[in-house]
């Protein structure tokens, strides 16, 4: 499981969705490019770059962004942007298209987003 910047925030939040997250958070992914995402969040809400980098060592593997995500960006845009997906949000997909594993994300948009290869899992929302 490729796990999207907004579902390890909604974990790290106690967010809707946290208990789907930390159950897959043991033999989960992320792209380099989201952690560093995840990271400036942290940091935009105050926490000591010394505590954000504990924080994040909370069970995924760190998956580097390499050319294969790079070739893969511009197949992916004309079906994401019209979504309104973001530049991490792209990346986040690409490296599970690479990868060939299923994103998680706590994102409603990512529902609509259409792409061959491409297995999208959007946490649920509490009752």
């Amino acid at each position: 499981m490729i796990l999207d910047a907004s579902a390890v925030l909604a974990l790290l939040n106690n967010e809707p969705g946290a208990e789907e997250v930390r159950a897959v958070i043991g033999n989960a992914e992320m792209s380099a490019v989201n952690v560093a995402e995840v990271a400036g969040k942290l940091a935009d809400a105050g926490m000591p770059d010394a505590h954000i980098m504990r924080t994040l060592a909370i069970g995924f593997d760190t998956l580097p962004f390499g050319e294969d995500e790079i070739a893969l960006m511009s197949s992916i845009r004309k079906a994401t942007k019209k979504h309104g997906l973001s530049l991490g949000d792209r990346c986040c997909l690409v490296t599970a298209l690479v990868h060939k594993r299923p994103v998680l994300t706590a994102d409603r948009a990512w529902a609509n987003v259409k792409v061959r290869g491409l297995r999208i899992e959007v946490l649920k929302e509490r009752d």
